[in-house]
């Protein structure tokens, strides 16, 4: 008898010993109650005790959640209705006060945080035209959102991390009228690119016709140059050439006026056989005056 006494006193004492204990893991909060009033609530993650049958423990979610929350209609500053399909990021940051306002039932907290950031985006998308609701400024809504939903979830001790919109959804009517709109905006945009591109064209046609006329003036400038180089240097090899030799000058020159007078074939000159003009044909000699062009 005293054996199987002993050995029940055992089991209990393990019972006890176990059911005394308590894990808390690394992704989970802990709560510890005393006839059902918090005693504690800021537990590491580890091993902890607990008075059997006086105190009891609830654990919670550490990590960030996530709401799905359904597609709803809303209406945007331009009286148009769109379908909002969103999701919603959050997580626990004060456990006690998370119990305290939903008695620990998640229902009742996600219930209240759909309310609030459903009413958060729609109060966002009456303010805005639909281009701003669907074009990048999305994202400027959504922190928006975030940052005003946290400001009344703090009282439950919740968190929104992120609140992001997955679609929205346009009517028929509506669509056909964003379409024509982005239309008209695209095509505005492209006569402008066009516009520019022309205005881009003709200053570089204008800017390479000017480079055109530099380079001309600047190689006629040149020619110039050049030319009045070379008729002052044939003036100077005329002139001491003449100086040298004046009676082979005039003979020269005489030999350029006959090849140019007896040029053509069909042409007819009445000349006095006695003029200047015949003055190398009439004798061998030079005579010291130059033939006259004729």
């Amino acid at each position: 008898m005293n054996r199987t006494v002993l050995l029940i006193l055992i089991a209990v004492v393990a019972v006890l010993g176990v059911s005394s204990l308590f894990v808390v893991t690394e992704t989970e909060y802990a709560i510890k109650f005393q006839l059902g009033k918090i005693v504690r609530s800021d537990y590491e993650p580890g091993l902890h005790v607990k008075l059997p049958f006086v105190n009891n423990v609830r654990k919670f979610e550490r990590r960030i959640l996530t709401l799905d929350t359904a597609p709803e209609q809303m209406i945007t500053s331009e009286q148009k209705f769109v379908a909002v399909d969103s999701f919603v990021k959050w997580k626990i940051v004060d456990v006690s006060r998370f119990y305290t306002s939903t008695q620990g039932n998640e229902r009742v907290a996600l219930s209240r945080l759909d309310s609030i950031v459903k009413d958060r985006i729609r109060n966002q998308i009456a303010s805005r035209t639909l281009p701003e609701v669907i074009s990048e400024q999305r994202v400027t809504t959504m922190l928006d959102i975030a940052n005003s939903a946290n400001e009344s979830t703090s009282e439950f001790g919740i968190e929104v991390v992120d609140v992001r919109i997955k679609a929205i959804e346009l009517n028929d009517d509506v669509r056909e009228s964003v379409f024509r709109r982005m239309a008209a905006d695209r095509q505005k945009e492209a006569n402008l690119y066009r516009f520019q591109g022309r205005e881009e064209s003709e200053r570089i046609r204008a800017d390479a016709d000017r480079q055109v006329q530099i380079l001309l003036a600047e190689a006629q400038r040149d020619g110039q140059t050049l030319r009045g180089d070379g008729d002052a240097k044939s003036t100077e090899i005329y002139a001491n050439t003449y100086g040298q030799d004046e009676e082979f000058f005039a003979f020269y020159r005489s030999l350029q006026a006959y090849e140019n007078a007896f040029s053509g074939s069909q042409d007819v000159m009445i000349l006095d056989p006695s003029s200047s003009f015949f003055d190398y044909f009439s004798s061998g000699e030079a005579r010291n005056r130059e033939p006259r062009d004729q």
